[in-house]
């Protein structure tokens, strides 16, 4: 098949775990002997002259990066802007796209890429296939309460009745859709994300200088992901004194950058604990490796996580887990079997948790062993490219739709 997909993010362009997403199922659609086209975007910041659109060929795949266009919007400053720029770009290299090639299908991935993957899938005159991989609403513990909060909210809806067929990488994700955007959950597809194991695999040697950098001779435990609220390292910070407690000398490694950055410090700060934790910012992919490979307990505290593909990486590099039964880590991580789990904000259960892997090294040496076995079963990239391909397949299209705006919950989404 031909398959045209839309992200606002590809490698090196990279915001969190979209990109590592879309750059594997693009690839193993390809190496399955689909024609892929990944319509992105040139890194923000950028213009026209700095970085023009390119159009290239990577792993089997053909990759079109739209250039930024002259008026000065910032993704942090401007958002709706600067998506509607985003995808105004995106549609003017597709439509120079469509005058030689057409698509079996257009795949959009997320909101931000809604009014450009419309757009082509119709005058394509083609099936438009939607994942949605997180929402607003669960970003924001179910209140819509500023403009942007909404109009975020209802370009989610637009592309959730849009789609022609719609994915979730959860059954957790399934169930939030299908309530916020009245989808009947029956028509939506559950994929879930993958992992490719060897890539994780380090050596001793660097596992073992890792451990001398962050770990002072104790447990060394390690959160990595974006800081952002809804990731709950908050929750983590509020548990540390209690786990260095019961375990002197615990250290703790937040590795990540976000929006949360400056309030955890300052946490950290009151909690006197600031000297225990190294915030070490985005690591890269070898280091990061090392750190997992050397930690004694990965903490996964989100209080909202449509999937959680951290947990997979952690289980890729053979490390104890202890996760929150948020969302999707609920069904990634088997309380007891591959690792330790605690209600979302529950501080005394995580400490628990913790304790548990800390003071049982077998017991959690075990889980992790089988959380790893479990990856080639559950989590197989050539699988999920075929159940995706096979979503493609099925798929017809519905043609242009004229849709009214949704309605907005003026109290929480999640208790209407």
């Amino acid at each position: 098949m031909r398959v045209l997909m839309l992200s606002w993010e590809y490698p090196p362009v990279v915001v969190g775990g979209l990109a590592r997403h879309v750059h594997a199922l693009a690839r193993y659609l390809a190496a399955d002997g689909h024609e892929v086209v990944v319509l992105c975007r040139q890194p923000s910041g950028t213009d026209a002259e700095t970085h023009p659109t390119t159009d290239s060929v990577s792993e089997g795949v053909r990759i079109i990066r739209a250039a930024e266009d002259p008026m000065h919007v910032t993704f942090e400053r401007d958002l709706a802007a600067w998506t509607l720029a985003m995808g105004h770009a995106m549609v003017r290299a597709g439509y120079e796209l469509l005058r030689g090639w057409r698509p079996d299908v257009v795949h959009a991935h997320d909101w931000l890429v809604t009014h450009p993957a419309i757009a082509l899938a119709e005058a394509a005159r083609v099936p438009l296939i939607g994942t949605i991989h997180a929402t607003e609403a669960g970003r924001h513990a179910g209140w819509l309460s500023h403009p942007l909060n909404q109009q975020i909210h209802s370009v989610e809806w637009w592309l959730a009745n849009r789609a022609d067929e719609l994915i979730t990488c959860s059954k957790a994700m399934r169930a939030e859709v299908s309530h916020l955007f009245d989808i009947p959950p029956e028509t939506i597809h559950v994929i879930h994300n993958g992992i490719e194991q060897r890539s994780w695999q380090v050596s001793r040697a660097e596992v073992e200088a890792a451990r001398a950098r962050h770990s002072n001779g104790g447990p060394l435990l390690l959160f990595f992901g974006r800081l952002e609220y809804e990731k709950g390292v908050q929750d983590l910070l509020a548990a540390l004194p209690r786990i260095r407690q019961l375990h002197p000398g615990t250290r703790l490694v937040v590795a990540g950058k976000g929006r949360h950055l400056d309030p955890l410090i300052e946490q950290a700060r009151k909690l006197r604990i600031r000297r225990a934790v190294d915030f070490v910012g985005h690591l890269p992919d070898r280091e990061l490796r090392a750190v997992l490979a050397g930690a004694d307990t990965v903490v996964l505290p989100s209080r909202y996580e449509p999937f959680g593909i951290v947990a997979l990486e952690a289980a890729a590099a053979n490390a104890p887990l202890v996760a929150s039964t948020a969302g999707g880590l609920g069904e990634v991580v088997q309380d007891g079997v591959t690792g330790l789990a605690f209600e979302p904000c529950d501080v005394d259960g995580l400490v628990a948790a913790v304790h548990g892997v800390l003071s049982d090294r077998e017991g959690a040496k075990r889980r992790a062993e089988a959380a790893r076995a479990r990856l080639a079963e559950d989590f197989d990239w050539p699988t999920i490219a075929a159940a995706t391909a096979e979503v493609y397949r099925n798929a017809r299209a519905g043609g242009p739709q004229a849709l009214g705006r949704p309605k907005i919950a003026t109290g929480n989404a999640f208790q209407t």
